[in-house]
């Protein structure tokens, strides 16, 4: 119950804050993710946002399991037809979080047209480390009529991304995907 009741006031602080402007907290977009990311379909969507904070996190999660995090954001956009994605704009998000610093995974499996106009779900996730640990992660998941974007920040080991893997909609880790680092510029 104590859940429910979080998750709704999260819902609600978040609607009336204007919630197209919330990142987790301690999150930063690199100089240009934001126009690349509002560039990237090729129609309009209706966007929802919510933001965990660490305090609500502490709360939903318990102490010892939300140690690392600061903040959680997600965003979904939801289009009314199937969305073509500009891989202009993917390329050019992609060359924004390259310049900042951040490691890029990728599924090797996926070609450049179903990049564009993908027939089930694609998910490109960007890591930003510092020393041995990751300190921000945003996930961006490309699917045929919505499209999610997940932020966490907090310094996070490796292995936390995988126990809250199927949580907060980061995809669950599939053992048959194989995620490898992407291409030199991409």
């Amino acid at each position: 119950m104590k859940v429910r009741r979080l998750t709704l006031a999260a819902v609600c602080c978040a609607l009336l804050a204007g919630a197209g402007s919330i990142k987790a907290q301690g999150y930063y977009d690199p100089p240009g993710v934001s126009d690349a990311l509002g560039g990237l379909s090729s129609q309009r969507a209706a966007a929802t946002t919510i933001t965990f904070d660490r305090e609500m996190l502490d709360a939903m999660l318990g102490g010892d399991r939300a140690a690392g995090f600061n903040g959680v954001s997600f965003e979904h956009y939801q289009y009314p037809e199937p969305v073509f994605y500009i891989p202009e704009e993917m390329h050019a998000l992609e060359q924004a979080y390259h310049a900042a610093g951040w490691s890029h995974l990728v599924d090797s499996k996926v070609g450049p047209r179903e990049s564009a106009s993908p027939t089930k779900p694609i998910a490109d996730i960007w890591f930003h480390w510092q020393g041995g640990e990751i300190d921000h992660v945003t996930v961006l998941i490309r699917g045929r009529k919505e499209m999610n974007v997940v932020h966490v920040s907090g310094l996070l080991r490796p292995m936390d991304l995988v126990h809250i893997s199927g949580h907060f909609g980061i995809p669950k880790v599939d053992p048959g995907a194989v995620m490898v680092p992407a291409p030199p510029g991409r």
